[in-house]
C-alpha cells in the first residue's frame, strides 16, 4: 500500500521537478548586469528582454559625467541594426555632479519588421574622442502584430 502511494505521488512530483529544471529560465538581472558601466549608469525601465512598443519610456540614473548639457543620446535599433528612433535622455535634476542623476527619455517609433532589437544609451561625448565614448546596450523584443 505505501509503495503504491509513494509511486502515485512520487512520479508526478518527479515529472514536475524535471520540467522545472529543463524549462525554467530565470529573468535577467537588473541592468547593468556586468561591465564597467555598473558604476556609471543604471537602467530601471525597460528591463532586458522586455516587450516594448511605441512610445517607449526609458528611465534610470546616470552619473553626472555621463551627461553633457543635461542630456545624452538614446537610440533604438531593430534586429537588423536599422535605427528606429533616437532622442536625448534628459536629466531630471542637477546634472553637474559626480553623483547619480535620474533621467528619462521617450522614444516614438514605427513597428519594425524584426521581433528583437537593441536599446543603446550612449555617454554624451562632445569631444568625439574614442577614449571618452561609452554606452550600454539593452536587448528588447517588439510587441507582436
Amino acid at each position: 500500500m505505501s509503495n503504491k502511494i509513494l509511486f502515485t505521488i512520487g512520479i508526478p512530483v518527479l515529472i514536475i521537478v524535471a520540467a522545472f529544471v529543463l524549462f525554467y529560465k530565470p529573468s535577467p538581472p537588473a541592468l547593468p548586469a556586468s561591465g564597467g558601466q555598473a558604476n556609471k549608469i543604471h537602467v530601471f525601465a525597460p528591463p532586458a528582454n522586455a516587450v516594448v512598443e511605441s512610445p517607449l519610456v526609458v528611465r534610470g540614473e546616470a552619473r553626472g559625467s555621463w551627461y553633457f548639457e543635461a542630456s545624452f543620446p538614446v537610440k533604438l535599433y531593430d534586429g537588423n541594426g536599422i535605427l528606429l528612433a533616437q532622442t536625448p535622455a534628459q536629466a531630471q535634476s542637477e546634472w553637474m555632479t559626480l553623483d547619480f542623476v535620474p533621467f528619462e527619455a521617450r522614444l516614438f517609433f514605427v513597428h519594425p519588421t524584426t521581433i528583437t532589437g537593441m536599446l543603446v544609451l550612449e555617454k554624451d561625448n562632445p569631444s568625439g574622442l574614442p577614449e571618452n565614448a561609452d554606452f550600454i546596450s539593452i536587448p528588447v523584443h517588439f510587441l507582436a502584430r
